[in-house]
């Protein structure tokens, strides 16, 4: 049975091959909630399951000229959809590890950005993860990776930069961060604020402070709501790294480290700190880029706005603070998969195997409130 890794089915959606049709065969409602892009859904998995020879009448409606991947969440009952197609003589193969493989994609470019180095966003269009590198004057400090450390060390190699500090944003709720990691790795600091680094032995940031990276400083804002330990950073003025704080189009959840048993707060206090904490954001300057951590659908870097764009398209940002908290704690959305276990993973209250990360990940990260 041919199977493509998921880095060449990358290449050939990100190129737009007009030969390749993506079939998606899980149920209609995964489809929905996290697909790759221009994919198409053919609901058959049971039938898969149950009897093959069922899913024929489906499958057959499919065109014929091109070159078929299917895909299901791991790559094992997409193996029978491609059998299954084969029989029927359509050119079909599989997507190795299904969407679980396609989560571990990662993509860079830089940033371009007016500071005294180079700054590289990291996507992972598979989760609408953002990352960042930031390189300057042979130092370099990573933000908000993810725990596939090969992009990260292939960045470092590529600008000859030794890594001086790994940062997180916050805990994050839809992926299990590879920032302790890399820091271990290379024998050097991993900063995240202690009202998120529950049971974690990290470097504390604190607001305000300056972390120099090569001739670059790297601010520290304190932007609880999200998370308690939520910070930002900016970088010279010309960039705003947000985590889950701000986004181009929303702002973060304020419910998530309630529900998941780690913060002594409530949902309308912690949409009230959220509200502080982007006012203070909404005062820097209106050119610097708003980096954050997360981008909905399948992120191509790199994935910029200016704040002054940021406010412009931003309908959270035009509500007054009793609109907003009101708003915010009223909307509660589908929760990433497996949130509670990956928060906390992510504040070192639990451990998580290596063959078990994959699995925990599966699924979208909705940490953006709707």
């Amino acid at each position: 049975m041919e199977e493509l890794p998921p880095n060449e089915v990358s290449e050939l959606v990100h190129d737009g091959d007009e030969n390749l049709l993506v079939v998606d065969i899980r149920h209609e409602a995964d489809f929905e909630d996290w697909h790759i892009p221009g994919s198409v859904n053919v609901d058959v998995y049971d039938e898969l399951t149950d009897d093959p020879e069922q899913a024929k009448d489906a499958l057959s409606d499919l065109p014929r000229e091109e070159r078929i991947v299917t895909v299901c969440a791991a790559g094992v009952v997409s193996q029978t959809a491609t059998e299954v197609l084969n029989e029927l003589g359509y050119n079909a193969v599989t997507l190795m590890d299904g969407m679980n493989g396609w989560s571990r994609i990662h993509r860079h470019a830089e940033v371009p950005a007016d500071l005294d180095g180079t700054l590289v966003q990291v996507a992972r269009p598979g989760k609408g993860c953002l990352s960042h590198v930031l390189v300057s004057d042979g130092e370099a400090a990573v933000f908000d990776p993810s725990h596939y450390l090969d992009e990260y060390e292939l960045i470092l190699d590529d600008y000859d930069a030794t890594l001086v500090g790994v940062f997180d944003t916050h805990a994050h709720a839809d992926h299990v961060s590879g920032a302790a990691e890399l820091a271990d790795r290379h024998n050097t600091s991993y900063y995240l604020h202690p009202k998120d680094a529950l049971a974690l032995d990290a470097t504390p940031l604190e607001d305000g402070q300056a972390v120099p990276v090569g001739r670059a400083d790297v601010e520290v804002i304190h932007t609880p709501g999200h998370s308690e330990g939520s910070v930002s950073f900016d970088i010279e003025g010309a960039a705003l790294l947000t985590g889950d704080t701000l986004f181009h189009e929303s702002v973060g959840r304020v419910e998530l480290g309630v529900e998941a048993g780690i913060e002594d707060s409530d949902v309308e206090r912690n949409a009230a700190t959220l509200y502080e904490s982007l006012q203070r954001l909404l005062d820097r300057p209106d050119d610097a880029l708003v980096l954050p951590a997360h981008d909905p659908g399948s992120p191509e870097p790199p994935v910029a706005a200016t704040l002054a764009e940021v406010k412009d398209q931003n309908d959270d940002l035009g509500r007054d603070r009793e609109e907003f908290v009101e708003e915010l704690a009223a909307d509660i959305p589908d929760h990433p998969p497996n949130f509670e276990r990956v928060k906390r993973t992510n504040v070192g209250q639990e451990s998580v195997s290596a063959d078990e990360l994959a699995k925990l990940e599966l699924g979208p990260n909705n940490c953006a409130a709707e």
